[in-house]
C-alpha cells in the first residue's frame, strides 16, 4: 500500500484474518497499526473495500477512521468503456449450505449488534476459536464448494458485464464461463506457499486485467 502507483484500490474481502468491531483500533496493537496504513494509503488514492467472510464487521467506524469508501457485494466497477461486477464471492458458494446458514446469521444485524456489545477480549477468544476451527477443518479431506457458474453467469448478466473478479475460494486461476463472460479469482495472499501467492491484480482503462506479483 505504500508503494502502488495505482489510481484506486479496491480490496475484495479478508484482508484481515478476523475482525471483531472498529472498536479493536481504539487500543495500541495490530489493529490500531493496520488503520494507520490504511488511513495513510487512502490520503493518495481511493480505497474501496467489499467486506469478506472473516472480516465482514468492518464497519463505518473504521470507514470514518481511515477513508476506506465500503461497498456492496457485489459491486459494479466502471472503468473505461469496461464493466467488472466485484465480489468476495462467498455468497457465489450456495452448494455449501452449512456456510451459507451460517453467513445468514452473522451478516444479520441483530447478531452484529449481540456480537459488538460483548466485552473487546470476549470477541477477540471467540474469533481465535473460529479461526482453529477453520484450520482443523482444512486439514480433513472436506472439499470446499467452489463458485456455483450458474449463479455467476446469472450475476454477469444481470449487472451486465462481462468480467467477475473475486476471491475467498484460494483457487487463484482464470476462468471461461462461456464464449462472453469469465471470472478472475484473486490469489489468496497465502506467503508460505511455494512460489508464494503474493499477488495484486492490476486493471487496465483498455479493459486488460494482469496480475503483478508483490513477493
Amino acid at each position: 500500500m505504500a508503494a502502488t502507483r495505482a489510481d484506486a484500490l479496491f480490496i475484495l474481502g479478508d484482508l484481515f484474518e478476523a475482525w471483531v468491531g472498529d472498536d479493536a483500533t481504539g487500543e495500541p496493537g495490530f489493529e490500531a497499526q493496520c488503520a494507520e496504513i490504511l488511513r495513510a494509503t487512502a490520503q493518495r488514492l481511493p480505497v474501496f473495500f467489499v467486506a469478506g467472510n472473516r472480516d465482514f464487521l468492518v464497519g463505518e467506524g473504521l470507514a470514518r477512521q481511515t477513508g476506506l469508501v465500503l461497498l456492496g457485494d457485489p459491486t459494479v466497477f466502471t472503468f473505461g468503456e469496461t464493466r467488472w461486477l466485484l465480489s468476495h464471492g462467498d455468497a457465489l458458494c450456495i452448494a455449501d449450505t452449512e456456510y451459507i446458514a451460517f453467513r445468514a446469521q452473522v451478516r444479520a444485524a441483530a447478531w452484529q449488534r449481540e456480537f459488538l456489545a460483548l466485552p473487546l477480549e470476549k470477541r477477540r477468544a471467540i474469533a481465535r476459536g473460529m479461526r482453529t476451527e477453520s484450520e482443523d477443518r482444512k486439514r480433513t479431506d472436506r472439499e470446499y464448494a467452489d463458485v456455483d457458474m450458474e449463479t455467476a453467469l446469472a450475476w454477469l448478466r444481470e449487472a451486465d458485464a462481462h468480467t467477475l473478479v473475486h476471491g475467498h475460494t484460494h483457487l487463484p486461476a482464470d476462468h471461461a464461463l462461456d464464449a462472453d463472460h469469465r471470472r478472475i479469482v484473486l490469489s489468496d495472499w497465502d506467503a508460505q506457499a511455494a512460489p508464494p501467492r503474493l499477488q495484486a491484480l492490476r486493471i487496465g482503462i483498455a479493459g486488460d486485467a494482469r496480475r503483478i506479483g508483490l513477493a
